[in-house]
């Protein structure tokens, strides 16, 4: 399984990442890892493409969503079943906002193992493909040695991760007079997400380095940018406001 993952996914994004820093000028691992996290994300913005025009027809379903809810409250296998169909009847893949999530884990993951299993900044030729040089890195930006810890990088990280849940999560679900616990657990879920989730991205970015808190810096704003993109789109066809 380690092979497998070294082969298909560790020694191509390596490949790619100092391909990207020999063409640079200056050679700037920096600006590399903000070039490839974005190459990455565009190669993947189908995906995401998905899960954020999902997140907004959410938004625009949500009192319908609510009345079946409130329909079916006393059978949930029967509410489960009527949300599904829904999902059908408009044509939703409830399923879209989560695979780009994972699909980005094993990035991350490679990105450590390029950072901390010495592949930079001294690099490893063993692994590099015919067409890719060997340059010099450097590994500082702005001052900043972005292999080190960064506590300006982590609380960027923390704050774009903060606008990315602002702007792509689906509004918390509104209190009801009857007593829920689903609801009150979904409603925990999204505080979570929305306020604690940006901490502890700070904190993990601090405790890596501050190359994958560029990392999730760029993720995060390229997230935020693309959602108000397809704000934009789906208000063509007047099923969202772009500025809600």
């Amino acid at each position: 399984m380690l092979a497998f993952f070294k082969t298909i996914l560790y020694v191509p994004l390596y490949n790619g990442l100092i391909l990207l820093i020999g063409v640079l000028p200056g050679h700037s691992v920096g600006v590399a890892v903000i070039l490839f996290t974005f190459l990455v994300k565009l190669l993947l913005s189908p995906l995401s493409h998905k899960a954020a025009k999902f997140q907004l027809e959410m938004k625009t379903h949500e009192g319908e969503i609510n009345r079946i809810k409130e329909q079916f409250k006393a059978d949930k296998q029967a509410q489960g079943k009527a949300i599904l169909d829904f999902y059908k009847e408009k044509k939703i893949n409830p399923f879209a906002a989560i695979l780009p999530l994972f699909v980005q884990i094993p990035i991350v993951i490679a990105l450590y193992y390029v950072f901390y299993g010495g592949g930079l900044p001294a690099i490893d030729a063993a692994l590099l493909y015919s067409f890719v040089s060997v340059p010099v890195p450097d590994m500082h930006l702005f001052g900043i040695n972005i292999l080190e810890k960064s506590l300006l990088l982590a609380i960027l990280a923390g704050v774009a991760q903060f606008l990315q849940a602002h702007y792509a999560m689906p509004p918390a679900p509104p209190k009801t007079d009857t007593p829920s616990i689903g609801n009150d657990l979904a409603r925990g879920m999204h505080m979570q997400m929305k306020y604690v989730l940006p901490v502890f991205m700070g904190f993990i970015s601090y405790a890596v380095s501050g190359a994958v808190a560029l990392y999730f810096i760029t993720s995060s704003l390229f997230t935020v940018a693309q959602e108000l993109v397809v704000r934009r789109s789906l208000a063509k066809t007047h099923l969202v406001n772009p500025k809600a």
